[in-house]
C-alpha cells in the first residue's frame, strides 16, 4: 500500500516529506533528532508532524497485517472470489474490513448455526427472497423428527434465526448502524435503584441524558466509571424505531406479504439480539477511544508546560517539607543539587521551640550561603512560609512556594532509595521539594507523571496510551532543553534521544570511574553506545566545560566542520564566531549550502552561535500569595487574589490560592470572550489573577472567575443572584482519593 500518499493527504504535507520520514523513523531515528537535525530531508516537519507519521504508519501497518490475515482465512476456507478480495483490499478503517469478514470468521455455536443444521436455510432463503408464496405450506414441508422440527412455527422460527444473522453480518448495513450509533445515540444515564446515597458523587448522573456525538471526555469517562464501580446504568443507543427503520430501508423489497412479515420479525430479532449489542458495544469503544485521546492530549499539554517550569537555577538551597505536629523537615541543598544538611524545626509548636527554629534557620542560611529557600506547599505550607518571611532574612534570599505534587511518591520510589538509600522518607522528600525549585524538569522525571497531579481521568484511559504519550512530552520537553551530561541524573539521561535506560546507567557509571566528560567525542568510548545512538544522542548532550566550544551549543557534530569552514572564512576561531556579533553578520548562509546542509539548519546553526547551550524555558519568578489568606475560612466572596494554575482539564483551571485547596475556573469564567479550550488563555505554572465566586467550605469547592467583570451577569439578571460557575453541573464527580487530590487539589503525593 503506498503509505506516503494517503498520510500526506491526511497531514496536507508533500509525500516524499512523509516518506523521508518514514525511512528515518525505520532507520531507527527519533522524533526530537528527526525534527531537529534532518529538516532538509523531512522539508521542516515539526516533532507534532514526524510523530503523527510515527503513529499514523503503525497503525496502517497493523492493518495491513490483519487483511493479509483475514484474506488468508477465506481463502483456507476456499471462499474467496476475485470480488471479495478487491472488497477486502480496498477497506480503509479496521472497522470496515471486519464488517466484511464477519460472515467468514470462525464462530461458536449460535441458534443460526442450529437452524442450518435442522436443514432449515432453504427455507430462509425463499422468505428472505420476499416473494408472495404459501407459507405455510412450504413451512410444512421442513417438518421432521429427525431434523428435531416439530411445527411449522419452529420452522418458520429457525429461517428467522438465520435470516437475523444474515442482517447483521450485512457489511453495509452495520456501517450506516455504526453511523446512525454515532449521530442519534444517546448516553443515558441511570442510579441503580437502592445505591443512591452510596454514589452521591455522581448525583448529576442519576438522571442523565446527552447526545453521543456532542458528550465531551470528560463526562464519558465519569459515565464510565460511575458504571464500572456499580452506581450507574448506562446505555449508548439510539432509539429502536429509528433504528430498525434503517434496517429495513435496507432489507426490504416488497410490499407486505406474509415472507416480509417474517422478514419484518427477524430484523426486529436481529436488531435486539446481534445488531443493537454489537453496536453498542463497538460504539462505547470508539467513544471510550475518542474520550482518552481527549484526555491524553489534556494531560500531556499539562505535564509539558509542568516540566517547562522556569527553573531557578545553580543556587544553594534550603528546601522545607511543612507539618505541624511532626515538624518542618528542612534540608540545605548544593547548587547542583547535592544534599549537604538535615534536620527537624517545629516553628509551629511551643513559643521557645518556635525561636530555636528561626534560630536554626537563620545560623544555616548564613553556614551554606542560602540564596534561596523552598517551601512545599502542602500541609503547613502558608503557615510556615510566613514564619520564614518573619525572621529578617537578608532581603537577596528568595523565599518562594514550591508545588509538592509527588514529592512523597518520589521519596518512597527505588530512584530515590537508589540515590540516598541512607536516607528517610522524608528527608529525600524535601530534598525533592528543593530540587524541583532548581530545575523542574531534572527532578520531575523521576516521578510517574501519573503521580504528579495534572491529568484528567489518568487511571481511566487506556494506559498504553497514556504511557506512550507522556513518553513522548517528556522526552519531547528533555531534548528541548537539552542535557548536561556531566550533571545529569540517569532518569533525565534516559529520555535523551538515542539513549534509554541501559545507556543512561552506562553513561553516569563511565562519569563515575573517569570523571568528568571533557568532550561529545569521549561519548563513543561509553560501553554499548555505537555510532548510531551518538548520532541519535549528541545534538541534544551538553558539556559546558568541554574545550570544543560547540560542545556546549546544540549544533551537532556532524556539522563542526561545517561551523569550522564558516569561522576560517571570516578569519576567526569558533570560538571568536560565537561571541562576536559582527563575524556573525558576515556569514553568508546560502554558500554552505550542499546537497546535504539546506538554509534551514544553516540558520539553526547560525541562530545556536548566538546562543551556545541557550534554555528556553521562562526566567524564574519569585511568586508570594496573598497575605493573611491561608484557609478556606479566609476566603469571602469577591476577593481578588493571585494564584498559579496547577492543573488544565476540559472545562475549566484549577488555580492554587495558597488555602490547601485548589479551586475552579470554570471554562465560562476563564475570559470576558468565549472560548472553546482553557489552553487558549492559560498554562500550568502561570501566575494569574482571580476573583473568588463561591466557598463551600463542606464540600471543599471554591469557584473563582478570571473575568474582569465577574459579576456583571449577576447583576443584570437580578433573578438570578448565584455567582457560582457552572462547574457544579456534571462536571467531574470525584472517583478514588487519589484522583480527588489530582482534580481537586492537584497535589498528588501529599
Amino acid at each position: 500500500m503506498n503509505y506516503e500518499i494517503k498520510i500526506a493527504a491526511e497531514l496536507q504535507v508533500k509525500p516524499h516529506q512523509v516518506q523521508a520520514t518514514i525511512e528515518l523513523l525505520d532507520g531507527g531515528a527519533t522524533v526530537p533528532f528527526i525534527s531537529r537535525y534532518r529538516k532538509e530531508a523531512t522539508g521542516t516537519l515539526d516533532e507534532v508532524q514526524v510523530a503523527t507519521i510515527r503513529d499514523r504508519i503503525e497503525q496502517l501497518r497493523e492493518l495491513d497485517k490483519r487483511r493479509e490475515a483475514i484474506l488468508k482465512s477465506i481463502e483456507e476456507q476456499g471462499k474467496l472470489t476475485p470480488e471479495l478480495k478487491k472488497s477486502i483490499n480496498g477497506a480503509e478503517t479496521m472497522s470496515k474490513l471486519e464488517d466484511i469478514y464477519l460472515p467468514y470468521k470462525p464462530k461458536r455455536r449460535t441458534k443460526a448455526t442450529i437452524a442450518r443444521e435442522k436443514g432449515l436455510e432453504p427455507l430462509a432463503e425463499r422468505i428472505f427472497g420476499q416473494t408472495s408464496f404459501d407459507l405455510e405450506a412450504e413451512a410444512e414441508k421442513y417438518i421432521s423428527e429427525e431434523n428435531e422440527v416439530k411445527s411449522i412455527e419452529e420452522a418458520l422460527q429457525g429461517a428467522r434465526d438465520i435470516i437475523a444473522e444474515w442482517i447483521n453480518e450485512n457489511a453495509n448495513l452495520r456501517e450506516k448502524m455504526r453511523k446512525l450509533f454515532l449521530n442519534e445515540g444517546t448516553f443515558t444515564a441511570r442510579v441503580i435503584p437502592g445505591k443512591e446515597s452510596e454514589a452521591i458523587k455522581y448525583k448529576d448522573y442519576f438522571e442523565w441524558s446527552e447526545p453521543i456525538k456532542t458528550a465531551p471526555s470528560h463526562r464519558v469517562l465519569a459515565m464510565r466509571r460511575g458504571e464500572k464501580e456499580l452506581f450507574l446504568m448506562l446505555d449508548s443507543c439510539p432509539e429502536e424505531l429509528s433504528a430498525t427503520a434503517v434496517i429495513e430501508l435496507e432489507i426490504l423489497e416488497h410490499a407486505a406479504n406474509s415472507a416480509v412479515d417474517q422478514v419484518k420479525l427477524a430484523i426486529k430479532d436481529s436488531y435486539r439480539r446481534l445488531l443493537k449489542p454489537s453496536m453498542e458495544t463497538e460504539v462505547r469503544l470508539l467513544t471510550k477511544k475518542k474520550a482518552d485521546e481527549e484526555a491524553i492530549r489534556v494531560f500531556a499539554e499539562n505535564l509539558r508546560q509542568l516540566l517547562l517550569g522556569a527553573p531557578l537555577g545553580e543556587k544553594s538551597v534550603m528546601a522545607i517539607d511543612p507539618g505541624f505536629r511532626t515538624g518542618c523537615k528542612l534540608v540545605c541543598l548544593g547548587p547542583q543539587g547535592q544534599f549537604l544538611h538535615y534536620e527537624t524545626i517545629f516553628p509551629h509548636e511551643a513559643q521557645w521551640k518556635a525561636v530555636e527554629a528561626g534560630k536554626n534557620v537563620q545560623s544555616l542560611v548564613e553556614s551554606y550561603s542560602i540564596q534561596a529557600i523552598a517551601i512545599g506547599n502542602g500541609t503547613a505550607g502558608r503557615e510556615t512560609e510566613a514564619f520564614v518571611k518573619s525572621l529578617g532574612l537578608p532581603k537577596s534570599v528568595i523565599v518562594t512556594m514550591v508545588n509538592e505534587a509527588g514529592a512523597s511518591i518520589y521519596s518512597a520510589s527505588d530512584v530515590a532509595r537508589e540515590e540516598f538509600a541512607d536516607l528517610d522518607l522524608t528527608i529525600r522528600g524535601a530534598i525533592s521539594i528543593g530540587r524541583r525549585l532548581m530545575d523542574p524538569l531534572a527532578e520531575l522525571v523521576k516521578i510517574d507523571p501519573k503521580s504528579i497531579g495534572v491529568g484528567q481521568y489518568q487511571h481511566d484511559v487506556d494506559q498504553n496510551a497514556l504511557k506512550n504519550s507522556l513518553d513522548d512530552t517528556v522526552m519531547s520537553a528533555v531534548n528541548g532543553v537539552g542535557v548536561e551530561v556531566n550533571t545529569a541524573s540517569k532518569q533525565l539521561l534516559t529520555y535523551v534521544s538515542g539513549l534509554g535506560p541501559v545507556l543512561a546507567q552506562n553513561i553516569v557509571d563511565f562519569r563515575t570511574e573517569n570523571g568528568p566528560f571533557t568532550s561529545r567525542a569521549q561519548l563513543k568510548k561509553v560501553p554499548r553506545l555505537g555510532e548510531k545512538a551518538f548520532e541519535q544522542a549528541a545534538g541534544f548532550l551538553r558539556i559546558i566545560k568541554a574545550k570544543h566550544p560547540l560542545d556546549a551549543s546544540a549544533v551537532h557534530p556532524e556539522r563542526y566542520e561545517l561551523v569550522e569552514k564558516m569561522a576560517k572564512d571570516v578569519n576567526a576561531s569558533v570560538k571568536d564566531l560565537m561571541s562576536s556579533e559582527d563575524l556573525r553578520s558576515k556569514i553568508i548562509l546560502r554558500n554552505y549550502v550542499s546537497e546535504t546542509v539546506g538554509l534551514p539548519t544553516l540558520e539553526d546553526i547560525l541562530q545556536e552561535l548566538a546562543k551556545p547551550g541557550r534554555d528556553p524555558r521562562e526566567s524564574f519568578e519569585v511568586f508570594n500569595f496573598q497575605e493573611g489568606v491561608n484557609s478556606m475560612a479566609d476566603l469571602k466572596v469577591g476577593m481578588k487574589l493571585p494564584g498559579v494554575v496547577t492543573n488544565i482539564t476540559a472545562f475549566g483551571a484549577f488555580v492554587d490560592v495558597g488555602v490547601h485547596q485548589d479551586g475552579l475556573v470554570h471554562l465560562s469564567h476563564l475570559a470576558d470572550r468565549y472560548i472553546k479550550d482553557p489552553n487558549e488563555v492559560v498554562t500550568v505554572n502561570q501566575k494569574v489573577q482571580v476573583t473568588v465566586m463561591e466557598v463551600d467550605i463542606v464540600r471543599k469547592r471554591i469557584g473563582l472567575s478570571m473575568k474582569a467583570d465577574p459579576f456583571a451577569e449577576r447583576s443584570k439578571n437580578p433573578n438570578n443572584p448565584s455567582p457560582a460557575p457552572k462547574h457544579a453541573k456534571a462536571e467531574e464527580p470525584q472517583g478514588t482519593m487519589a484522583d480527588k487530590l489530582a482534580m481537586l487539589k492537584g497535589k498528588f503525593g501529599k
